[in-house]
Formats: structure tokens, C-alpha cells, sequence
């Protein structure tokens, strides 16, 4: 039973840290112990391993340490995509090994083996499209090509040049400094992908996440399922009631039943926990870029809005503050009059509310269609943008 219950607190430790690492910085988790775990993981156990590292085996050592950690998160490197490959591979080893003797079974039937494979083979060639697509690499060749199709809205994106590459830089574009080129309607740099997500293969991330989400859901059931058969096939609620003399309830078998479950299906039952955790994040991590998708915003811009906007408000503000301070002091100057009253001044608007509120004009916002047949169908791989012709300087 110590066992068992080591199994179940393992599990929720692991979700918790899961959690912690992915969703930390969700506002929901603000001022919680979400959040404090999630800055551990990702700040502060590594500044305390420098520290270690440093103080044991002396500066040379630490050096090492940060020259590796430049390479792998400042250079391209295939390390998460071998995390990727490893991790999609062991899960599926794990299946076959511990659950395709109960195929077919009770509730699902011998195809079920080969619709597994054919699942997981389409997700590695979706990260494979993802990881080795062309995320929409602006050039010389094809620069104004894209300062066509990407009009400034001189909110965000304004006329420049792209320091690094010499060319001028098209509205919704970003230079990435890992990949070291400007990407076209640039989202994010994906490590997992060891590749930007741009123009291009915003689809293959999208369906890559999608596909992903429910091949995870569809191992849950499936193992649901098996242990369902298995529980059909042996009878255990029968032996439970007839020959151990348990109540025939719900509240009465439970406990029995999890016992069984987690004795006899301990690894089926981790592997669909683990399964129903990732399905989940990655329903999240879908939804979000898919609503960036419905009007047509990258994560880059939604960075880039709320910067803007902070910085309007700042402004907005300050801005009220000293037209209040110039109304005050112009007031004293003038003729004394009586003296406003505490219960009035204490209820008195403060001129900070009447600041101007500050909206955000997405001007790429084309509809909710056109932006989903833009993310299907980029603007670079239409006839009209590769047919257009610079116009002459």
C-alpha cells in the first residue's frame, strides 16, 4: 500500500512541477506558489548551481557553464528536438510494451495497434514540417515584396533598417538573434522546433500542436479503455462483492478498485495521468495561438501592443497630472475663496480617471476568415506576391 501511495504523491508532484514550469506566469498565478516555483525552476535553481558550481570546483568550471548554456540557448541546437524524439518514443514504447498484450480486447479492437503507429508517425512528420519548414526569411531578393504585403501601421512598426542584415525591415517582421535573419511575420523562436515560427509554418506549429493535443487524448482513452476491459474481463466487482463480502456501492468499491487498479495497471494508469496532463497544456498552448490566429496578432505584437500601451497610459498620466498641478497652482494665485470642505475634497474625482483610455488598433485585423486564410494560405506563397514587381525608386 506504501508503494501505491508513493505512485499517487510522485504523480502529483510531477503535475505540480509541470504546472509550475509551463503556466507560471499565467496571471491566475499570480502572488501564488505557482508562480514563486515557476521563477524557481526557471531563475533561481540555476543561479544557485552557478553559485555551487563556482564555489566547489573554482571560476574556470562556471565559465564552462555559461559558455554551454550560450550554446544551447543562444545557437542553434538540436537538443529539445532530440528531447522531443526521445520523450514521443519512449511513451509509445512504454504503451506497446505494458498494453498491447490486452489488444484486442474487451472494448477496443486489433486496429487500434495500427492506428497508433500511423497517429504518432503523422506527429513526427508535422515536427519534422515545423522544424525544417522556411518560417518566411526576408532577403534582399524578396524584401519589397514583403514591405508590400506588410504595410507600416507606425504604431508598432515603423520605416527602419534591420541593423544586422542591411535591409530595410517590413512591418511584422523580426530579426531573431539565435537564428541570426529577419523572419516575416515573426511569432516566436521555438526551442522545441530549434526554428523560428514566422509566415510560413505558422499552419504546421498550429496542426502540430492540434495533432498533438489529441493523439494525447486519444493514448488516454485508449489505456482508459484497456483497464475498463480488463476490469470487464476479470470481474472484479463481482469477486469484490461475492467473495470479500464488499458492499455492491460506489463509496464501498472504490477504494478496492484503485488498490487493484494501482497494483496490477500502476504503469497504465501513470502513462494516461501523464497523457491527460500534456493533452491539456497543449489544448492551452493551442488555444492561444489560435486566437492570435482569429485576429491576425503574433506573439511578438502582443508583446509589442502592451508595451505601447503601458507606455501610452504612463503618458496619458502624466500628462493629467500636470494639468491638475497647473490648475492647482494657477488657483492658488488667484483670489482666495473659501476653503473646499473635507467631506467634498475626500469624495472629489481625481483627474487621473479622466485620463484617455488607450485602444488598441490592430490594423492587420482583416476579419476572422481572411485571418484564418492567411495563416492556411500565406501572403508568400500566393501568385500575387510573387508576381509583384518592386516599384521603381
Amino acid at each position: 500500500m506504501a508503494v501505491n501511495w508513493l505512485l499517487i504523491c510522485h504523480g502529483l508532484v510531477t503535475l505540480i512541477v509541470i504546472i509550475s514550469f509551463l503556466c507560471g506566469q499565467w496571471p491566475i498565478f499570480q502572488g501564488t506558489p505557482i508562480e514563486r516555483l515557476h521563477h524557481f525552476i526557471t531563475f533561481g535553481a540555476y543561479d544557485y548551481f552557478l553559485r555551487f558550481v563556482g564555489f566547489v570546483f573554482g571560476d574556470k568550471a562556471r565559465r564552462l557553464v555559461l559558455s554551454i548554456e550560450r550554446c544551447c540557448c543562444d545557437r542553434p541546437n538540436p537538443f529539445l528536438q532530440v528531447i522531443y524524439l526521445a520523450i514521443i518514443g519512449a511513451t509509445y514504447y512504454y504503451i506497446v510494451k505494458s498494453s498491447f498484450r490486452y489488444i484486442p480486447g474487451y472494448y477496443l479492437g486489433e486496429v487500434h495497434k495500427y492506428t497508433s503507429l500511423l497517429a504518432v508517425g503523422i506527429g513526427v512528420v508535422l515536427f519534422l514540417l515545423t522544424s525544417f519548414s522556411d518560417p518566411g526569411t526576408v532577403k534582399a531578393g524578396n524584401v519589397s515584396e514583403y514591405l508590400l504585403a506588410y504595410p507600416y501601421d507606425n504604431i508598432i512598426f515603423t520605416e527602419k533598417e534591420c541593423s544586422t542584415c542591411k535591409i530595410p525591415k517590413p512591418a511584422r517582421s523580426k530579426h531573431c538573434s539565435i537564428c541570426n535573419r529577419c523572419v516575416a511575420r515573426f511569432d516566436h523562436h521555438c526551442g522545441w522546433m530549434n526554428n523560428c515560427i514566422g509566415e510560413k509554418n505558422t499552419r504546421y506549429f498550429l496542426a502540430f500542436l492540434l495533432w498533438h493535443c489529441l493523439l494525447c487524448l486519444y493514448g488516454a482513452i485508449a489505456l482508459a479503455l484497456i483497464i475498463a476491459g480488463r476490469f470487464k474481463e476479470l470481474r472484479i466487482a463481482y469477486i469484490l462483492t461475492v467473495y470479500y463480502g464488499v458492499e455492491n456501492s460506489f463509496r464501498s468499491l472504490t477504494p478496492h478498485v484503485a488498490q487493484w487498479l494501482l497494483n496490477s495497471y500502476n504503469t497504465q494508469f501513470l502513462l494516461m495521468v501523464f497523457l491527460v496532463i500534456v493533452s491539456l497544456l497543449l489544448a492551452g498552448f493551442f488555444g492561444y495561438h489560435a486566437n492570435l490566429c482569429r485576429s491576425n496578432t503574433t506573439t511578438n505584437e502582443t508583446f509589442k501592443w502592451e508595451d505601447y500601451i503601458s507606455w501610452q497610459k504612463k503618458l496619458n498620466e502624466a500628462r493629467a497630472s500636470a494639468a491638475a498641478l497647473k490648475a492647482s497652482i494657477s488657483g492658488m494665485s488667484s483670489e482666495a475663496k473659501r476653503p473646499e470642505s473635507k467631506y467634498k475634497s475626500f469624495f472629489r474625482r481625481s483627474p487621473l480617471e479622466d485620463t484617455q483610455v488607450v485602444a488598441k488598433e490592430n490594423k492587420y485585423d482583416k476579419g476572422f476568415f481572411r485571418n484564418v486564410f492567411e495563416v492556411i494560405f500565406p501572403l508568400s506563397t500566393r501568385s500575387s506576391f510573387l508576381h509583384t514587381k518592386s516599384k521603381p525608386s
